[in-house]
């Protein structure tokens, strides 16, 4: 229940999957310089937590993704939000890449396995998107009652990246700090159904880019890499007026 022309706010929770293109990745000790090498088209997976599991754990511990955002107008066709996405980049272990670079001052360029003993990596307290969004909703079915609306929605931002991670490079292991360490830009694309007027699910197919240039390892090191993901999205939400009134309005 609206009056004309004031929007409307609302808030999202739910979970998240994700797909990860191969990674070239960089390390390098900019104190000692004992390291300094890249290892290229790395394959990574996401760990969701979405398994049988699942409703006996931790409600933080899955992949999650929050959204607050805010429609302009009675006719909710336009839009800003924020939204965070907490998704896990894991780097796969015993896969064989080529691997260039120094190692205490010797130069490499030959395949290798990686294993802990060499380098484990995983953004797993979170790769971690967070992002500013504008949007375009288009209406797809809508019941004349109002209680029942199927809509279109497409979302398009840029942001940040805020990983905490954990390494283990040349044997010397970190489990980092959150920290800001690049940025992000992607496109959004779902369906929304809204139901009983303060409520709706909003499922959607998220892709993007993410740039991490300063990922933090043991004591000065730094690693950056960068890569396309695409997310599978599924959310639960309320919305509320920003302005309550006896009238109700059309859309």
């Amino acid at each position: 229940m609206t009056i004309k022309g004031k929007g409307t706010f609302y808030i999202t929770a739910g979970y998240n999957m994700d797909w990860f293109t191969k990674s070239d990745m960089h390390f390098k000790d900019t104190k000692t310089a004992s390291y300094d090498f890249t290892i290229y088209d790395v394959k990574a997976r996401d760990r969701s937590g979405l398994n049988k599991d699942f409703f006996r754990t931790n409600i933080l511990i899955p992949q999650y993704s929050f959204r607050i955002g805010y429609w302009f107008n009675n006719n909710k066709n336009t839009g800003i939000e924020i939204n965070y996405d907490h998704a896990k980049y894991v780097v796969i272990n015993d896969q064989t890449v080529r691997m260039k670079g120094t190692i205490n001052n010797e130069y490499f360029d030959k395949d290798t396995v990686l294993n802990p003993r060499f380098v484990s990596f995983e953004h797993t307290n979170g790769a971690n998107y967070c992002m500013a969004n504008v949007m375009k909703r288009c209406t797809l079915l809508h019941s004349k009652n109002e209680k029942h609306w199927l809509s279109a929605v497409a979302k398009g931002g840029i942001g940040f990246v805020l990983p905490r991670t954990e390494s283990r490079i040349v044997g010397r292991h970190r489990n980092d700090r959150y920290h800001v360490a690049g940025y992000i830009a992607g496109v959004d694309v779902g369906l929304r159904y809204d139901f009983a007027r303060y409520f709706f699910l909003e499922q959607s197919g998220k892709g993007c880019f993410a740039n991490y240039t300063n990922v933090l390892l043991k004591q000065e090191g730094r690693a950056r890499h960068h890569f396309f993901s695409m997310e599978y999205i599924f959310t639960l939400g309320f919305q509320f007026p920003a302005k309550w009134s006896k009238n109700i309005s059309a859309r």
